[in-house]
C-alpha cells in the first residue's frame, strides 16, 4: 500500500513524521474523507472548500489548488491500482518548537491515505442515544479536526459493532449528530435534522441531502430537537461521505422501516444516480429536475 506524504508517493511502511509536528503535539490539523467511484471523487469541490476554509481559521497556510489535489489523488489511486476507494486527506500544522504558537504555520504536513472499498451496500443501523455528550465546537463552528477524543469516547461506549451508530445529544440535551454521521428523520412527510447551531459538523453529505430534498420539494426543517422527536418519527437515516445514506432499522429499540422508508428510498435512488458525476452539491441548484436528471 502506498500513501502520499508531502507530495511524494511512498510505501506506508516508509512514512515518517516528526514528533515535533504540532498536529501530533497539540492536535492542530484538519482532515477530509472522500469516496471515490470509478476514479471520480464525489463532491470533491465541497470537501476541498471546507478544508481550505478550516485551514484558514486555524492558521495553517497551504496554497494548493483543487487541480493539484485532484492530480495527487489520481496518482495515488493509480499507484495502488484502485478505482473505488476511501480517500483521507490529512493536513497537520507541521514542525515547530515545543509550546503553543500564535503565528501561522507555513510548512504543514500533508498526507493522503487510500484504502479499497467495495460497492456500496444497503445495510441498516441500530441507533443508540449516547450517555457521552457532544462537546462544544472548537471554534465559532465545528471543524473536521484532529480533536477526536469525544468521538473515540463515544465509540468506546457502544463498542466495535459496525451495525450500531451512537447518537450524540449536545450539552443542552438536544439531538446533535452521530459519532461519524449526521442524522435525519421524517414525520408526516416533513424531514428534520439538527441545525448547525446545535454544535454539529456541517457534513458535506448532509448538505447534499438537504439539496436533494429541496429538489424533491420535500420540506426540510433544521432546528433544535428533543430526542422524543426522533423516537416518534416515521423513518430515520444517517449520512456519511463514505457510508452514503444509511437508514436506521431501530433507535433505542424503537423499530423503523429502514430501507423501506418512503423518503429514504427516494434519496437512495437519487444518490446512486449522482455519485459518479457531481463535483459539488451546488450543481443541484442549477438543475431543473432531481433524480434521473441529476447528472445530465
Amino acid at each position: 500500500m502506498y500513501i502520499s506524504l508531502n507530495g511524494n508517493i511512498i510505501k506506508k511502511e516508509d512514512a515518517r513524521i516528526s514528533p515535533y509536528d504540532h498536529g501530533f503535539l497539540y492536535g492542530i490539523g484538519l482532515f477530509e474523507t472522500i469516496r471515490i467511484y470509478h476514479r471520480h471523487p464525489f463532491l470533491f469541490y465541497d470537501h476541498i472548500d471546507r478544508l481550505n476554509e478550516g485551514l484558514k481559521m486555524i492558521g495553517i497556510q497551504l496554497n494548493k489548488k483543487k487541480e493539484e489535489w485532484f492530480e495527487d489523488i489520481q496518482e495515488l489511486l493509480i499507484s495502488n491500482k484502485m478505482n473505488d476507494a476511501y480517500v483521507r486527506i490529512n493536513v497537520s500544522a507541521g514542525v515547530h518548537e515545543l509550546g503553543l504558537n500564535a503565528d501561522d504555520y507555513t510548512n504543514p504536513t500533508v498526507i493522503i491515505f487510500v484504502k479499497p472499498l467495495p460497492s456500496p451496500s444497503r445495510d441498516e443501523k441500530e441507533g443508540i442515544i449516547l450517555k457521552t455528550a457532544r462537546n462544544s465546537p472548537e471554534a465559532v463552528k465545528r471543524l473536521k479536526s484532529h480533536h477526536f477524543l469525544n468521538n473515540m469516547l463515544a465509540k468506546r461506549e457502544i463498542g466495535n459493532d459496525i451495525k450500531k451508530e451512537g447518537i450524540f445529544l449536545n450539552e443542552e440535551g438536544k439531538l446533535a449528530e452521530g459519532i461519524v454521521s449526521n442524522i435525519f428523520w421524517a414525520k408526516d412527510g416533513i424531514v428534520y435534522t439538527p441545525s448547525v447551531e446545535t454544535g454539529i459538523l456541517n457534513g458535506i453529505t448532509r448538505q447534499f441531502v438537504i439539496e436533494l430534498l429541496k429538489k424533491r420539494n420535500l420540506f426540510i426543517c433544521e432546528g433544535s430537537f428533543e430526542p422524543s422527536s426522533l423516537l416518534s418519527a416515521d423513518e430515520a437515516f444517517m449520512t456519511n461521505s463514505i457510508q452514503e445514506i444509511v437508514p436506521f432499522a431501530s433507535v433505542e429499540n424503537i423499530n423503523f422501516p429502514g430501507n423501506s422508508g418512503e423518503i429514504t428510498q427516494i434519496l437512495l435512488n437519487d444518490y446512486k444516480i449522482c455519485r459518479t458525476e457531481l463535483w459539488s452539491y451546488k450543481q443541484l441548484s442549477r438543475r431543473s429536475e432531481p433524480g434521473a436528471e441529476c447528472c445530465k
